[in-house]
């Protein structure tokens, strides 16, 4: 065989989506991506947790959510809230994926900031969990005035045809109090730093603080070199849409709580604020954002 068929037959394809449109041009970015690039499709999605109580039951939305992943097919997810048997409901339904993730009260207790991956594309390295608090490596610890427990759950993850490494780091930062959510970026910050890597770092989550005009997104952002996926994007699809809804008419101010950043050798080609219902059932209270990224592809930084 020669070289130049091994090369081709070592590139990766990337992850196609046909939600609104999207999806299509994304193959001009596997002719380019080689054997030293790796194209992939990235979701974050805040599944709000499982509740038994209509409307906007578990039972009602997990089918629609179901689906709505279906139809974008992202090759990695980080979640926020789910709790462990709606993990094990959804996984169930997508039987492509593996996850990993703690509760963010220990074990099995409490929502996760859980990480899908489809396990026929990649392998996990190495992985583990911290809290955003002063002691990081206490489980369940909460330091900054907020009463629910925020952490990170990061993987290593070895693209298994190319070989590539790169790190997912997935979040959910808090609510109600501002003072946490600037300690939890600037700890993020930290512990990234700590990493001491040249391998892409991706990064998800609903950060509740809006792009573009809070102090979270400056910290991670402006000051810390993360890129902002979004903005990235050569195509943006549905941008006007704010991300959290709250199972109401969907509002169009263009606030994006919900991120995909990265940092290193990460470019994105196209991104989506994910408009997906059935009849009029949300399968969540957010909307999933998707993006189409090129690890190991020069990019260009914006802030």
């Amino acid at each position: 065989m020669s070289g130049h068929i091994a090369k081709i037959l070592a590139a990766t394809t990337v992850c196609l989506a046909l939600v609104l449109g999207v999806g299509g041009a994304v193959g001009s970015a596997a002719k380019q991506a080689g054997a030293e690039s790796v194209s992939l499709c990235v979701m974050t999605f805040n599944l709000r947790y499982a509740s038994p109580k209509p409307p906007n039951s578990w039972p009602e939305r997990r089918p629609v959510m179901r689906d709505c992943i279906r139809r974008v097919a992202p090759d990695l997810i980080g979640t926020q809230e789910g709790l462990y048997e709606q993990l094990k409901n959804l996984a169930a339904d997508l039987p492509e994926y593996e996850w990993i993730g703690l509760g963010r009260e220990g074990g099995s207790r409490g929502e996760f900031m859980a990480v899908f991956y489809r396990r026929d594309r990649f392998e996990p390295v190495e992985y583990d969990h911290f809290w955003l608090s002063d002691t990081p490596d206490v489980v369940g610890s909460s330091t900054w005035g907020n009463t629910n427990r925020r952490m990170v759950t990061w993987v290593r993850f070895r693209e298994r045809r190319s070989g590539m490494e790169f790190y997912f780091w997935n979040t959910h930062l808090d609510h109600a109090v501002e003072l946490a959510r600037q300690k939890g970026a600037a700890l993020i910050v930290e512990r990234t730093g700590q990493l001491k890597t040249d391998l892409p770092i991706v990064m998800t989550g609903d950060f509740n603080a809006a792009a573009g005009a809070s102090r979270p997104y400056e910290i991670l952002v402006k000051e810390d070199g993360f890129a902002d996926m979004w903005l990235l994007a050569r195509e943006r699809a549905n941008e006007k849409f704010n991300t959290f809804h709250g199972y109401k008419t969907p509002v169009e101010k263009g606030s994006r709580i919900d991120w995909i950043l990265g940092r290193g050798a990460v470019t994105a080609e196209k991104a989506e604020i994910v408009t997906c219902s059935e009849k009029g059932q949300y399968p969540s209270d957010h909307f999933p954002v998707a993006a189409w990224l090129i690890l190991g592809a020069s990019k260009q930084h914006i802030r």
